[in-house]
């Protein structure tokens, strides 16, 4: 049964209830056992535990893993065959270290357990009247069921979905389901078309509203997950959660290097048993060999420094009032293609404001605060007729009340006419309430000691009762406004002999003079016009997706610049009886989707979806939670956003100012290209050691007295100092002046793209050209007394360049503009980074003791020249690479 288009005498009859004596206590039994209790259904949550072992699913995790054992049978067969040495021990548990802090960091930073369904929990109303054997009585919310009568006036939250039976002026406030700013009139005695959308079917009353005015009687018609809130409830628990971009490259990133490593290690492997020899030795020599190299070639530090960037761009974003609930979240806004965005309150103020004012005989005219004559006057009657309030605390406004009677309120207030002061002057001394059969609200007040009937209300009752007053002129104007998404009332007044004893609707609401027309809107943000602008700028596409009537959305999606020539708007009904693959055409050209259900708002983000786009939804209703989730990244607004939309989101903004995600998504821009040069620094250096390793192990390894330059020690040390401290600083590099000029990157863009490959490939190749070439510099000028080649020697000329390059290959990385152009110190995080490791190497290589342990010796002064002198040399090849344009500055133009 679909009770808003079912009579009430049907659905009584249906539900098996009646109307005076309620349900008997045995059939509440009995439902109750049926339907269970009036509550949302919760979603077992994740322990801490169970999120900590889940950080180990990540490929680069398990590579570190195996790296971690890997480098622990290195130590073990070292220490069984030469003796056991502490320091070579110590690396396998130093990665292990590594990869239990990037899982509590993980842990740390995801949200705690999901809040969406405990939000919508505690939405629900406590308690509720209900009729049961005849007797009212107040009862926990969760006992109610299907079939119950219950009572609602103002100021009640609505315990279950319920069918008006008699209704006395009433409103509800729908926003949070609905996304409509004003709260919606009810009548028991409409029917409604069954494939009316939520906010359309006014003969019902939703589970977690609230009632702004008037009263009712209702029959519950559903209860917990069968109520509209629990259906969102419902989409929220089933809707999973999608990787992000980043996850995704790093994921594909992860098993590229496992391939890779494997692969080098089975031809190194092949290649030395080739050369020295099928026997048993060699075959141990060999793999462990090939081991060692798969050790250098693992970048230990990446998953950790991608976690510590992302980290840090959180920092930066609550300074930019964005609070990320996941840290991928903060790269996927950066690749954002799509914004869907809620209309009330998020690109609107959420707050009906009076816009343009009409007085008899006049034209439309915009209201700026100012007003005089008879503008003045039709405001300050306003007011009078107004039992909304404003009131002002610290200086902030509070509006108390119906929004279109606030608006009146305030918009008088601006212009010297205070509702305290007036209602002083001209007190109130008779009214007639505001009736929704005759749209009209009347007030008796003795206007400077005259009595005058002041009637507001619907402009075609008014024209009809009026008198005296220029009706078609106006009626042009209230077309015009109304045209133009405005909410028009218009206010009439009519002098009184005397003060009526019983006011009735006949003699106050007819020979009436005409005084004007007001209109109001829920204007949209000043700032969000420029925002929008910035989006598009940036190749992203606005959309605006609302529950509000279609006419009200276009109408400020054209003010914003979100609506423009060609666009498309439509309506949830419509967007129903479109096919999936009508949507999968139209979606691109549709603009403004009005008067949507949250059903609705997941397709239009999962057709975005299917296009390869990345898609932010923003929100703050419940009705948009399903939607938040269900996108790439969902931003949920801080002030007047819901629990549940914050709970749903992967990020709230503080300030509710949708100019804030314009921000963010540069932010996040800048921290993907980040990511990026952390990618391209880490991978370009171990690729350098692998290489180093792989041709000092085949090529080198048959001249007497040379082989493999490094000891483990040594590149653990490599690894993890002159490695991951540049690395972190590269992942504070500011973000560059042009990024929003760019197009959002594809979604399915390799990590290499725009040159990083290219420039992975060159500076690996040239880290390794200028370590072999200390390695062998150093082993042949450093000769012993008997002419062997001197290995200890080659071994500390090739940690030094190595070590000292890779810092050069960190400001190599920074930018693909050239240093001289982006300034060599303008990182000072860079600039400190770079200090401390080199303070540190030094340490190493001229600490007595020291250098010994990590197997190398003292040169000669001059040696030290040349290691920098090649260390420096990637620097030099890598500007006029540059200069000359072969290495371009990256651009999604």
């Amino acid at each position: 049964m679909k009770a808003h288009s079912t009579d009430t005498a049907e659905v009584l009859k249906t539900l098996n209830t009646d109307l005076n004596k309620g349900l008997s206590q045995e059939e509440v039994i009995e439902r109750q056992t049926k339907y269970g209790a009036n509550k949302l259904e919760e979603k077992k949550k994740k322990t801490n535990l169970q999120r900590f072992f889940e950080q180990f699913k990540d490929v680069m995790i398990i590579i570190l893993l195996v790296a971690a054992a890997i480098s622990l049978g290195v130590a073990i067969y070292d220490g069984v065959t030469h003796g056991f040495d502490i320091i070579e021990m110590i690396e396998p548990f130093l990665i292990l270290a590594i990869v239990l802090i990037n899982a509590i960091m993980g842990v740390a930073q995801e949200s705690k357990a999901e809040k969406a369904l405990d939000a919508l929990k505690n939405m629900s109303a406590p308690h509720a009247r209900v009729i049961r054997d005849g007797v009212e009585k107040i009862i926990m919310s969760s006992e109610l069921v299907p079939g119950d009568i219950i009572k609602l006036e103002a100021g009640d939250f609505v315990p279950a979905d319920a069918r008006l039976i008699k209704s006395v002026n009433l409103k509800s406030e729908e926003s949070a389901l609905t996304g409509e700013s004003v709260p919606s009139e009810k009548f028991a005695d409409v029917m409604v078309k069954e494939n009316a959308p939520i906010g359309d079917r006014t003969n019902m009353v939703f589970s977690g509203c609230s009632i702004t005015y008037g009263t009712a009687i209702a029959v519950v018609t559903a209860t917990g997950m069968a109520t509209e809130m629990g259906k969102i409830a419902g989409i929220l628990a089933n809707e999973e959660e999608t990787k992000t971009p980043l996850q995704e490259k790093l994921a594909k990133l992860g098993s590229m290097l496992g391939f890779l490593v494997l692969s080098i290690c089975f031809v190194m492997f092949l290649v030395q048993i080739i050369r020295d020899g099928f026997n048993f030795t060699n075959i141990i020599n060999a793999f462990m060999s090939a081991i060692s190299l798969a050790v250098s070639a693992i970048p230990e530090g990446l998953p950790a420094v991608v976690t510590i960037v992302l980290s840090i761009g959180v920092q930066r974003m609550v300074k930019r009032n964005a609070i990320i609930r996941r840290l991928p979240a903060v790269e996927t806004l950066g690749s954002a293609s799509v914004i869907c965005s809620d209309k009330t309150g998020t690109l609107t103020q959420n707050r009906m404001t009076l816009v343009k004012t009409y007085v008899d005989g006049g034209e439309i005219v915009d209201f700026n605060g100012v007003a005089d004559g008879d503008t003045y006057k039709m405001l300050c009657y306003g007011s009078l007729c107004s039992d909304g309030k404003v009131v002002f605390e610290d200086g902030a406004e509070k509006h108390i009340g119906d929004p279109t009677e606030t608006a009146i309120v305030l918009a008088s207030h601006k212009a010297g006419g205070v509702q305290d002061q007036l209602n002083l002057e001209s007190p109130r001394v008779g009214e007639l309430p505001f009736d929704s059969d005759r749209k009209l609200m009347t007030t008796v007040n003795l206007v400077n000691g005259k009595p005058i009937a002041i009637v507001k209300g619907a402009f075609d009752v008014i024209a009809n009762r009026t008198v005296k007053g220029d009706v078609e002129k106006a009626r042009k104007a209230c077309d015009q406004m109304s045209s133009n998404a405005l909410r028009v009332l218009a206010i009439a007044y009519k002098e009184l002999d005397k003060i009526p004893e019983n006011p009735s609707f006949e003699e106050l609401e007819n020979g009436l003079t005409f005084i004007g027309l007001v209109g109001m809107i829920d204007p949209p943000r000043p700032e969000c016009k420029v925002a929008v602008a910035t989006c598009r700028q940036a190749g992203i596409k606005p959309v605006m997706i609302t529950g509000d009537h279609i006419i009200t959305a276009t109408a400020i999606a054209k003010e914003l610049g979100i609506f423009v020539d060609g666009d498309k708007a439509i309506t949830g009904l419509e967007l129903d009886q479109m096919s999936d693959e009508e949507l999968d055409r139209e979606v691109v050209n549709i603009s403004v989707y009005a008067r949507v259900s949250p059903e609705n708002k997941i397709r239009i983000v999962k057709a975005w979806q299917k296009k390869g786009q990345v898609v932010s939804m923003t929100g703050d209703g419940v009705n948009d939670a399903p939607a938040l989730k269900a996108a790439d990244i969902g931003c949920a607004m801080g002030i007047t956003g819901t629990d549940v939309a914050k709970g749903a989101a992967d990020m709230t903004l503080t300030d509710d100012n949708f100019a804030t995600i314009v921000e963010a998504v540069k932010e996040g821009r800048g921290i993907f290209e980040n990511i990026r040069k952390v990618v391209g620094f880490l991978l370009s250096t171990n690729l350098a050691e692998v290489l180093v390793v792989f041709l000092s192990t085949v090529v080198l390894g048959s001249i007497a007295g040379l082989g493999n330059p490094f000891i483990p020690i040594q590149l653990l040390w490599i690894n993890l100092v002159t490695d991951s401290l540049p690395a972190v600083a590269l992942g504070m590099e500011g973000v560059e002046s042009d990024i929003m000029y760019h197009k959002p990157k594809s979604k399915n863009e390799s990590l290499f793209a725009h040159g990083l490959g290219i420039k992975i490939g060159l500076n690996g190749v040239l880290l390794t050209l200028t370590t072999l070439a200390g390695y062998v510099f150093g082993a042949f000028i450093m000769k012993n007394a008997s002419g062997a080649l001197n290995h200890t020697a080659g071994s500390t000329m090739a940690f030094m360049v190595l070590a000292m390059s890779q810092l050069v290959q960190a400001l190599n990385m920074r930018s693909s503009h050239s240093l001289f152009k982006i300034g060599f110190f303008s990182n000072k995080t860079m600039n400190l980074s770079l200090l401390v490791c080199t303070v540190l190497t030094a340490f190493v290589l001229f600490t007595p003791g020291v250098v010994t342990v990590f197997g190398m010796m003292m040169l000669d002064w001059w040696l030290y020249l040349v290691g920098l002198g090649l260390s420096i040399l990637p620097i030099i090849v890598m500007e006029i690479a540059k200069a000359v344009g072969f290495i371009k500055s990256h651009s999604h133009k």
